[in-house]
C-alpha cells in the first residue's frame, strides 16, 4: 500500500494572513474537533493495545514512551505525571525523547535522526520482554522512534506505536499500532497542533485506563495520588470525609499520620 504523509499535506485552511482574530480562531478550533473525532475513529485500536499495557505491568513490567520534539515531550509529560496522579514509583512508566532531557525545554532537531541511540537509552534502564514499549511520532517515519522499535521487536519486547498516517514505517514495526489520521494541520506541517492534541488525548487514555485497571482508583477518586501540595492535601481531606462520613479534624489527623488516603482509610476502618 502506498505511504503518504498527511501529517504534510497543504493546509485546508489558506491566506492566513489575512484572516482576522476571530477567524484564526474559528478555523483552529474546527480543526481541532476534527482531532477529537479522530480519535474516537480508533478506538479499536487502543484497546487491544491497552490490554497488552496493563498485562504487561501486572506481571511487573514497565511502559516506556520513546518519542522526538513535541511527540517525545508528549510522552514524557505523560509518564511524570503518573506518580503524583497515581502513587505509582516513577520507574513504571518512563517518557525517553530524543536528545534526552535538553530537549524538553530546547530544540534539538537532528537528535531524531538517529536509528540506534532510542536503542541505547532503552538500555540504559535494562529494558527487557516483560516491558512494553510505545512510539510516539505524528509523521511514522521519525529515526529515532521506528529504529527504537524495530530493535525491540527484534529483542521480543511488545511495542505500541501513536502515529497519525496510515501504513507508516512505524506501524509496520508495532505489535499494536494506533493510527490516528487527523488529516492536514491547520498551519501546514505544524503537527504540534492537532496531532499533538490526538497524541496526548490518547495518552490520556492509556495512562488513566491503565492505572484504574490496577486498582489505583478508588470509584472516581485518585485514591493514591501524593500529597504535594495544599490542594492535593484538600482534596484528601474530602475524600476521607466522604468514604468514613468523619468529620475535618479527623480526617486531618488520619492524613498527618498517614500521608496517603488509602493508608487513612484503611487504618480508619481496623480501629
Amino acid at each position: 500500500m502506498i505511504f503518504q504523509k498527511i501529517t504534510e499535506a497543504d493546509s485546508h485552511h489558506n491566506d492566513l494572513e489575512l484572516k482576522s482574530i476571530r477567524e484564526l480562531l474559528q478555523g483552529i478550533h474546527q480543526e481541532d474537533q476534527n482531532a477529537v473525532n479522530a480519535v474516537g475513529n480508533v478506538l479499536h485500536q487502543i484497546e487491544p493495545l491497552l490490554a497488552k499495557v496493563i498485562h504487561q505491568l501486572q506481571h511487573g513490567g514497565r511502559l516506556f514512551y520513546i518519542g522526538a520534539g513535541t511527540s517525545g515531550r508528549l510522552g514524557v509529560l505523560d509518564a511524570s505525571e503518573c506518580p503524583p496522579t497515581f502513587g505509582t514509583p516513577p520507574e513504571k512508566v518512563i517518557g525517553l525523547i530524543a536528545g534526552g532531557d535538553h530537549a524538553l525545554r530546547n530544540s534539538i532537531e537532528n537528535a531524531e535522526d538517529d536509528t540506534e541511540q532510542a536503542w541505547k537509552d532503552l538500555n540504559a534502564f535494562n529494558i527487557n520482554p516483560k516491558d512494553i514499549i510505545i512510539g510516539i511520532a505524528a509523521s511514522g517515519t521519525t529515526p529515532y522512534v521506528v529504529g527504537g522499535l524495530k530493535k525491540c521487536q527484534e529483542e521480543g519486547i511488545p511495542t505500541g506505536c501513536i502515529c497519525c498516517n496510515t501504513n507508516a514505517p512505524l506501524a509496520a514495526v508495532s505489535d499494536f499500532p494506533i493510527e490516528v489520521v487527523v488529516g492536514p494541520e491547520f498551519l501546514t506541517g505544524s503537527s504540534r497542533m492537532k496531532a499533538g492534541t490526538a497524541q496526548k488525548l490518547i495518552l490520556n487514555m492509556i495512562t488513566t485506563t491503565s492505572m484504574i485497571q490496577l486498582g489505583h482508583v478508588k470509584g472516581n477518586k485518585m485514591i493514591d495520588m501524593k500529597l504535594s501540595n495544599d490542594k492535593l492535601v484538600g482534596r484528601a481531606e474530602r475524600m476521607v470525609m466522604e468514604e468514613l462520613k468523619v468529620n475535618q479534624s479527623i480526617a486531618q489527623e488520619l492524613l498527618k499520620k498517614h500521608n496517603n488516603v488509602r493508608a487513612a482509610i484503611a487504618a480508619y476502618k481496623e480501629l
